[in-house]
Parts: C-alpha cells; sequence; structure tokens
C-alpha cells in the first residue's frame, strides 16, 4: 500500500500531465479495451495505432490511450480521436487496417475517414 504523500505525488504528476494534454494542442486517440471491445478485436486496434503513430513518427503530438467502456457496444471495437479545437470524431467497428488508415489520412493528413464514423455505420 502507498503512504498518503506517495499517492498525493502520483496525483500531482498526473494532473500535470494532463493539463499539458489538454492546453498543448496534441492529439488524443483512445481506444475502448472494456471486455465488449476486446472480444470484438480491439487488441489489435490498439497495436496497429500504436506501432502506426511511431513508425510515421507522430509520437510528439499524438498519443494513444486506452479505456473502458465507452457505452455502445454494438460498435465495438471504437476509437475515439480528440483533437484540440476540433469536434471528436469517433469511429467504429475498427480493425488493424482500418486503423492504418486513420493514420494515414487522419493523423497525418488531417482529414477524418468519416466511412469508418459512427454517423455512417
Amino acid at each position: 500500500m502507498k503512504s498518503l504523500e506517495e499517492l498525493a505525488a502520483i496525483r500531482d504528476r498526473m494532473k500535470s500531465r494532463v493539463v499539458l494534454r489538454e492546453g498543448s494542442g496534441e492529439t488524443r486517440v483512445v481506444v475502448g479495451m472494456a471486455t465488449c471491445g476486446i472480444a470484438a478485436g480491439a487488441r489489435p486496434v490498439l497495436n496497429a495505432f500504436v506501432e502506426e503513430v511511431a513508425k510515421e513518427n507522430l509520437t510528439d503530438h499524438v498519443t494513444v490511450t486506452q479505456t473502458g467502456c465507452i457505452g455502445i457496444c454494438q460498435y465495438e471495437p471504437v476509437v475515439e480521436v480528440f483533437e484540440a479545437g476540433k469536434e471528436k470524431v469517433t469511429y467504429v467497428k475498427m480493425t488493424a487496417e482500418k486503423a492504418k488508415r486513420v493514420v494515414e489520412e487522419h493523423l497525418k493528413g488531417g482529414k477524418p475517414v468519416s466511412e469508418y464514423t459512427i454517423g455512417n455505420n
């Protein structure tokens, strides 16, 4: 068990990271990794995003993370892309191949792949 001081230090470190993310204009890619997402194939999707972002040298401004349930299980695997000053883009029924295209066209090129978004499925 951690001491109260250790927990406070962890909290402070994490707060500063959140502030940096929100204020720095970074792009966050969030992959739903709850049981439903994993069962639908979210793990290879997460791995593809991590690998492609690294391969394309986007790690300075793109962060790939995971979260629990996003709440739309029928559309899993679900990926949300958050960009400063823009509306969130929700990609659904993702695969590793689709993730590669999203990295190329959206994260690198700045144009969301609309055919993979929730409004088109």
